[in-house]
């Protein structure tokens, strides 16, 4: 099997992909075998909006292995309800602040293996809408 053709042929490492259950509306990240709200086991898959605010935030100054500091990761509200980790990118921690409206960006996570394969997946960015109100005020 051709490992990174593997990774670029699986939805939840490019989208932001959880699940809706049929029997109570509830949205789901991740992906599980049961409900988490009534236990059900008639799952959709549900793509999020990408779209959401920072919940609460930390800057990482010594990163695990494979990975390149520092960095922010932060805890992040979705518009469905759901909180999601992630790194933070195109923005410095001094500017992170608690309510920061965000979206989701497909990019680089790390590089692994003897190959050197890129690991893609999801961080999130300042929504560019603000970012763009703010440049001109």
């Amino acid at each position: 099997m051709d490992l990174p053709r593997y990774h670029r042929l699986t939805a939840p490492y490019y989208r932001l992909e959880g699940q809706r259950c049929a029997a109570c509306d509830a949205v789901q990240f991740p992906p599980r075998t049961s409900c988490g709200a009534c236990r059900g086991a008639d799952l959709k898959p549900y793509r999020f909006s990408g779209r959401g605010t920072v919940y609460s935030f930390a800057e990482v100054s010594q990163p695990p292995r494979g990975f390149v500091g520092p960095y922010v990761v932060a805890l992040v509200e979705l518009e469905e309800g759901v909180r999601v980790t992630a790194q933070l990118t195109d923005i410095s921690a001094e500017e992170v602040e608690i309510g920061l409206p965000v979206e989701m960006v497909t990019r680089r996570l790390q590089e692994k293996g003897p190959h050197g394969y890129l690991v893609y997946g999801y961080k999130f960015r300042p929504c560019l809408e603000r970012s763009a109100a703010r440049r001109a005020s």
